[in-house]
């Protein structure tokens, strides 16, 4: 066999489909995989992989990179965890149509992101015209990780309607109008978008100064105009990702039935979030009885993102989007200007309310609102930090959110505390992850810079399943790899001859409980920004993408994200 580019010797190879790894070398020349095993010579360059397992590279298929990728295409924070592949344009949000000032407003509050750098990276780099040209100029820059895209309602609602009648509840796009739409998705189709993202959550609110208080465009439309687009990606054989509104659950139902396909073609959909609620501990269970009811018996393909790890956050204040569930989190969170804020907060009226909403034990939510389970992580008080609001609020004789509420109106942001919302028990959490109603996504990773960071959530269910045993790891593996890449139809997920060389080698070693560990760094093209991170290179020997070894242990190849052309836009099947 003639000198292969890469050789990866002496590791255990799995293939991303389920089966047993086995110990064999892997050749790569011009970016494909042309041999597992059997008697390879030196590559032109050699990974030794003795020890580790060869796995395809992971996909994170629930991003909001869509502003990052424009300014710095390099996505180190997912590479560097053995993500090869990654989904932008999720939750109706993408950069396809609107213009900067439009995207900013779509991108800033329900992303946590800062406005200013959306805007400028809209406006810097913007030069395509529609999905086309867009492929095109992702593909054209030097991409770490590959990338794939859904078609973001709002952007193409806001475009099509204007942002004031997009986020006016009593408008309706015109019959030629919803034509519009159904193009412009087609048109993305054409150009190998994944599908139609959407959203529904009565979280998702607007940032800037023309409709801060409105939610995003998307959630004002009626389900006819679902229907009419659902209808274009069932007959196409595309994806609706979305968020619903959790609080009328029972709308749920309406997604159920598009996707149900016994009398027509079913409708892959895919919802956030699969998680043990602690709010609502009936929401796992209940969550996946009803995936397998409608998956079973009204044949539709839906899946539940699930995140494979506790679902813990930060907050800076009460700079945290679960405060969007109640109407006085949403008063304050409405108001930007922090000396106005911070006069809101002291209000006694205000703070009557926000005891009420705290204390409301009925009704559907996702934070439990207790805050004897928030605990201070960072205050220029420094007798409080390590102690819940609760318990400093015992102390001072006072109520809980009026502890919360004092400091904050003292320190402002920086007051951090963090709170573990759903995934937090071990046992429910490793029967979701072996659960084919969920699949694993919904990390938010390139976005909520100061509230979470997932970006390892394969690797962390790797470990997982590694030393606590619930799902052998092939399995593991093709639930990261091989089983997305199928749903979605993408060429990735696979370490076969032929294949795509997108490859992460895994050394298990360094699974030293450290993946959890909170860390931050510098935020790309913002200056003194710094956003949650994680950080365990020590499991992580080599990240290959295009047959390109573009990071080792935590340090990143040469031009990596600036003259190096690994990654690809990826087309659906």
């Amino acid at each position: 066999m003639a000198r292969c580019d890469l050789v990866i010797r002496g590791g255990t190879v799995f293939d991303g489909s389920g089966t047993p790894g086995v110990r064999a070398d892997v050749g790569v020349t011009d970016g494909k995989v042309v041999a597992v095993g059997g008697e390879l010579p030196e590559g032109a360059r050699t990974v030794d992989a003795t020890g580790k397992w060869v796995m395809p590279g992971m996909l994170d298929v629930h991003t909001h990179y869509d502003a990052e990728v424009l300014g710095n295409p390099g996505l180190g924070e997912s590479v560097r965890h053995g993500v090869t592949s990654v989904v932008l344009g999720n939750c109706s949000l993408s950069t396809i149509y609107a213009e900067a000032e439009d995207c900013a407003d779509l991108f800033a509050r329900v992303e946590a992101l800062p406005w200013d750098a959306v805007h400028s990276a809209v406006k810097e780099h913007k030069d395509w015209d529609g999905p086309h040209a867009y492929a095109k100029a992702l593909a054209d820059r030097p991409l770490g990780a590959n990338v794939a895209a859904f078609l973001g309602h709002s952007d193409i609602r806001v475009t099509v309607m204007g942002l004031e009648r997009a986020v006016d509840a009593a408008a309706r796009p015109t019959d030629a109008e919803l034509a519009r739409m159904g193009a412009m998705l087609e048109d993305a189709l054409d150009a190998g978008f994944l599908g139609l993202s959407t959203i529904r959550s009565s979280f998702s609110k607007l940032e800037g100064v023309r409709f801060p208080t409105r939610q995003l465009p998307s959630t004002y439309a009626t389900w006819r105009e679902y229907r009419a687009l659902n209808a274009i990606l069932r007959r196409r054989g595309r994806v609706h990702q979305s968020t619903p509104n959790l609080t009328t659950r029972a709308e749920i139902a309406r997604y159920f039935a598009e996707s149900a396909g016994r009398i027509r073609k079913p409708l892959k959909t895919t919802l956030i979030a699969g998680m043990d609620v602690k709010a609502d501990r009936t929401v796992a269970r209940a969550a996946t009885a009803a995936a397998w009811i409608v998956n079973t018996v009204g044949g539709a393909q839906f899946r539940w993102q699930h995140l494979p790890v506790p679902f813990e956050v930060y907050a800076d204040g009460v700079d945290l989007v679960v405060f969007e569930e109640f109407g006085s989190g949403v008063a304050a969170l409405n108001i930007r200007d922090v000396i106005k804020r911070g006069e809101l907060l002291a209000d006694e009226d205000y703070r009557r309310r926000f005891r009420t909403d705290l204390a409301k034990k009925f009704g559907p939510r996702v934070w439990n609102r207790d805050l004897y389970d928030a605990i201070i992580v960072d205050c220029p008080e420094a007798d409080v930090v390590g102690k819940s609001f609760g318990a400093v609020a015992d102390e001072r004789g006072i109520h809980p959110a009026d502890a919360l509420l004092d400091l904050t109106v003292t320190h402002g942001t920086a007051l951090r505390w963090r709170t573990v919302i759903a995934n937090d028990r071990e046992d429910v959490l490793d029967r979701l992850q072996r659960s084919p109603m969920m699949q694993v996504g919904f990390a938010d990773s390139g976005a909520h810079l100061r509230n979470m960071a997932f970006y390892n959530f394969g690797l962390r269910l790797l470990e997982r399943a590694h030393k606590r045993g619930f799902l052998p790891l092939e399995q593991a593996i093709h639930r990261v790899t091989g089983e997305l890449a199928d749903w979605y139809g993408l060429d990735a997920g696979r370490l076969t001859t032929g294949a795509r060389a997108d490859i992460a080698v895994i050394d298990p070693a360094g699974f030293d409980g450290s993946s959890s560990e909170y860390a931050e760094a510098p935020y790309p093209g913002v200056a003194g920004l710094q956003r949650m991170v994680n950080r365990n290179d020590g499991a992580v020997a080599a990240t290959v993408v295009g047959g390109q070894v573009v990071h080792e242990y935590g340090e990143f190849a040469l031009g990596f994200g600036t003259t190096l052309h690994a990654g690809t836009f990826l087309t659906a099947r």
